[in-house]
């Protein structure tokens, strides 16, 4: 299991097919379901699937994909952080999502900043966009506060639901 980057409390770390409880309980939290949306996953097999389709297919395809979040003081999965190259989107996604008890305790901010950083300083991404349902105002704070900013309302989905897409162009040196 490969570490991406280490903050104060926090380990972000490539998710693993042992990921999958976690993965379960994550995607069916009332939070997720509201904000996100429901992706199907109802077992562990989904779960796995989930992961094999998703993040772990993005490490081999793009370098990058969601993370797990870890807290280093009792090494507990809390969360995802990451980076998406969506085919319905011009740049590289940045997203974040925690189990519901640790949200507004820091993490997110501790987390996307350094996952932010790490897209922009290291793997050298040009722009970084952040798309997030209009009522998800938690997640609308901290997109802002990792200095991210509103550009416009788009269709995105499926459902071609209407999100705001926030952006961040690395400067110039």
């Amino acid at each position: 299991m490969k570490e991406i980057l280490e903050t104060k409390r926090l380990i972000l770390r490539q998710f693993t097919l042992d990921d999958a409880p976690f993965i379960l309980e994550l995607l069916n939290t009332p939070t997720w379901l509201q904000f996100i949306g429901d992706r199907n996953v109802h077992s562990i097999e989904d779960a796995e699937k989930y992961l094999l389709n998703g993040s772990l297919k993005s490490y081999a395809e793009n370098g990058f994909g969601f993370y797990a979040v870890v807290a280093k003081e009792n090494a507990k999965t809390i969360g995802m952080c990451g980076l998406i190259k969506r085919d319905t989107l011009p740049d590289i996604d940045i997203g974040f999502a925690f189990l519901p008890n640790l949200i507004s305790k820091g993490f997110g901010f501790e987390i996307a900043s350094a996952t932010l950083d790490y897209a922009l300083n290291i793997l050298k991404i040009k722009r970084i966009i952040a798309i997030v349902n209009p009522d998800n105002e938690k997640s609308i704070g901290l997109i802002k506060k990792i200095g991210m900013q509103f550009e416009e309302m788009i269709r995105f989905g499926d459902e071609a639901k209407e999100l705001m897409l926030f952006g961040i162009t690395q400067k110039s040196d």
